[in-house]
């Protein structure tokens, strides 16, 4: 029996999905891996593991490339968690315009026979601000976005947003919001900014005190992407005059702690029961998807494919991608230097042949 690891605790519902397959927390020998926010860099890659599935929507754990130049897909699982990371944003506005978590700190302190006296005089300290009829810019209108799009419209605020990257048919779900054309444009409207975009090399520092001077005076930002987007030297000294009224951060680090008008919150995004069932079975449908039938479906470092069995025989292969078809007769799609092959026929495949062809990583007898 075929063995899948889990590098973290996944929820046994991957295991219905993954019936005849075994599935451990150690192997020498796994043909696939489960994994949440286990870093994988430094990780002894076994001989015979062939793909990845993340239980999530980021992958900065794992070398996609490096394990994309070695024939190994890595999958993820986008929209698996929107609704809980969505809940959590709309929570993090209203705690933050609301003043709630300072007020809950001071409310701790209380002491003696007269609390409810020094609540009523106390309490003036912490009034905060209404979230109904406030702008609210969402940069990156992938499926967490457009969530917190929707909700932000049903609760009374007007939204705009930016994504170079939003098709027309993700637009038709969000036809009340602004697309501006840049995130300068954003800044300059909202109250509220909210960040739901990767973590890449440019975007890596984005918001910075350069930024900040763009914004509003008293605008809340609200980061449940990653927390390397900030510069958090740049946004301790913009809350310090007031340029930031306060930052929730999901991913916070040391510099985040205890800091003022900063409100951290431990990477909860995705932590409900219901986000971490869809994720499991989300990434065990794309290992069991890619093991018994070759097709590849949310990758994020191989080419997306998958086909109907239309023969008796299928083989796969992983290939550099030289820009030109490799397999006469095959299906063939090519990514960041990837190319990807499935072929049928009604007749035996000569896999030793294919793996002759120039370039070729891996081939994959599937049936």
């Amino acid at each position: 029996m075929a063995e899948i690891i889990k590098l973290n605790s996944i929820s046994p519902k991957a295991n219905d999905v993954l019936k005849g397959y075994k599935l451990v927390d150690e192997s020498s020998k796994p043909i696939a891996a489960l994994v949440r926010s286990f870093v994988m860099n430094d990780w002894e890659v076994p001989s015979s593991l062939i793909a990845v599935a993340r239980a999530g929507a980021g992958v900065n754990n794992i070398p996609c490339a490096d394990y994309a130049k070695k024939g190994i897909v890595v999958f993820n699982t986008p929209g698996a968690n929107a609704n809980a990371v969505k809940e959590l944003v709309i929570a993090s506005m209203l705690l933050a315009a609301r003043n709630i978590f300072p007020a809950i700190s001071w409310a701790q302190t209380l002491t003696g026979d007269d609390v409810k006296k020094q609540v009523e005089k106390g309490k003036g300290a912490y009034a905060g601000t209404e979230i109904m009829g406030k702008t609210l810019g969402v940069l990156g209108l992938g499926a967490i976005g457009r969530k917190v799009a929707i909700s932000a419209k049903a609760l009374g605020m007007t939204v705009i947003g930016y994504d170079p990257y939003l098709s027309e048919l993700a637009k038709k779900e969000i036809p009340f919001v602004e697309i501006k054309e840049t995130m300068a444009e954003v800044y300059k409207e909202a109250d509220f900014i909210t960040l739901h975009m990767p973590l890449t090399p440019e975007l890596k520092g984005f918001l910075n005190k350069d930024a900040f001077k763009k914004m509003n005076n008293g605008v809340i930002i609200i980061n449940a992407a990653r927390g390397e987007l900030v510069n958090i030297a740049d946004m301790k000294e913009a809350i310090e005059v007031g340029k930031v009224r306060a930052y929730v951060v999901d991913f916070p680090d040391g510099d985040c702690l205890n800091s003022k008008n900063i409100i951290p919150t431990p990477h909860l995004g995705a932590s409900t029961e219901e986000a971490e069932d869809n994720c499991a079975v989300m990434a065990a449908q794309e290992l069991k998807e890619y093991i018994e039938l070759g097709n590849v479906v949310n990758s994020v470092n191989f080419p997306n494919i998958a086909i109907e069995k239309n023969a008796a025989h299928r083989a796969t292969v992983i290939s550099v991608d030289k820009g030109e078809r490799l397999v006469d007769g095959a299906v063939e799609r090519a990514k960041d230097g990837i190319r990807y092959s499935i072929l049928e026929s009604d007749s035996d495949i000569d896999i030793n042949a294919l793996k002759k062809l120039d370039g070729v990583i891996m081939v994959r007898s599937i049936f």
